[in-house]
C-alpha cells in the first residue's frame, strides 16, 4: 500500500499476517497560501490541536491526563499531535519529567483560546447532559469572563474549587494570572462544579442566580469578594 506524505499512518502486524494492517490516522494538508492566517491554520488547524492547548493553558500535563481530559481522542492520534506541535515550538516536553507545557511562543495563544472560547458560548447549548465536561474547562470558562482592566493595585489570590480539582487566579501589578492548583494564600474561595462555570461564562446563568441555587459559593472578607466579583464581572 501507497501512503501519501502527508498522511499518518499505524501499523498492526498481527501474527500469521505478514501484510499486517495499515490504519490511516490523519490526512495533513497545508493551505500553501501566503497568509499568516493560513500559516497558522497549518499548525493549529487540524481537528484536536487547539483543544491540547487549552489543555496546557493552566500548566504541564502528562501524557495519561490529556488522554483522560480529551474524551474521543485515541492515543496514536494524541501522539502524533504531541510530536508535531513539539516539532512546530509551540509546546515543549518539561525538563525532569514526563510531561508537556506550552513554550513562551505557544503562551501567545491565550488570547485567541479565550476569545475563540467567549465566541463558541454563542453554539454552547443549555446545560448539556450528553457533551463531557472537565473541571478545567469550567475554570477556562470564568477565565473568559476576566476584565483584567479592573485589576488595578490588587494584590491577592482567588482560589477555585472546581468539582474535585482546584485552580486560582494570581492578581498582581494589575496583571492576572490563571493557574492550576491551590494559592499560597487565598483572599477568597469560590466553589462551584464545572457545568455552573461554562453556563456563567455562556451568559445562561448570572452569578447571583447560582448562588441562590447554592450552585456558586463565594467566601472571604466583603470587600475581598467584592473585588473577586467585579474582576470576573460576576456581578
Amino acid at each position: 500500500m501507497t501512503v501519501p506524505e502527508d498522511k499518518v499512518v499505524s501499523a498492526n502486524f498481527r501474527a500469521g499476517d505478514p501484510t499486517g494492517e495499515v490504519r490511516i490516522l490523519n490526512i495533513r494538508r497545508a493551505y500553501h497560501q501566503y497568509c499568516g492566517l493560513a500559516s497558522a491554520l497549518d499548525v493549529l488547524g487540524e481537528r484536536w490541536t487547539l483543544l491540547i492547548v487549552r489543555e496546557l493553558l493552566l500548566g504541564p500535563r502528562r501524557y495519561s491526563d490529556l488522554l483522560a481530559d480529551l474524551p474521543g481522542l485515541g492515543t496514536n492520534l494524541l501522539a502524533d499531535r504531541l510530536k508535531f506541535l513539539v516539532d512546530k515550538g509551540v509546546i515543549q516536553q518539561c525538563a525532569g519529567r514526563p510531561a508537556y507545557e506550552l513554550t513562551a511562543g505557544g503562551a501567545l495563544l491565550r488570547p485567541m483560546v479565550l476569545d475563540l472560547t467567549r465566541w463558541g458560548f454563542g453554539f454552547t447549548p443549555d446545560k448539556s447532559t450528553v457533551d463531557a465536561v472537565r473541571p478545567r474547562w469550567g475554570f477556562l470558562a470564568a477565565e473568559t469572563r476576566l476584565r483584567e482592566d479592573r485589576a488595578g493595585d490588587i494584590d491577592e489570590d482567588y482560589e477555585f474549587h472546581v468539582d474535585d480539582e482546584v485552580f486560582r487566579f494570581e492578581v498582581r501589578d494589575g496583571r492576572v494570572q490563571a493557574a492550576a492548583g491551590r494559592a499560597g494564600a487565598a483572599s477568597v474561595v469560590a466553589t462551584a462544579d464545572a457545568v455552573t462555570l461554562v453556563r456563567l461564562g455562556a451568559g445562561q446563568m448570572s452569578a447571583d442566580d447560582a448562588m441562590a441555587a447554592g450552585e456558586l459559593t463565594i467566601s472571604g472578607a466583603a470587600d475581598a469578594v467584592r473585588r473577586c466579583r467585579e474582576l470576573l464581572d460576576l456581578v
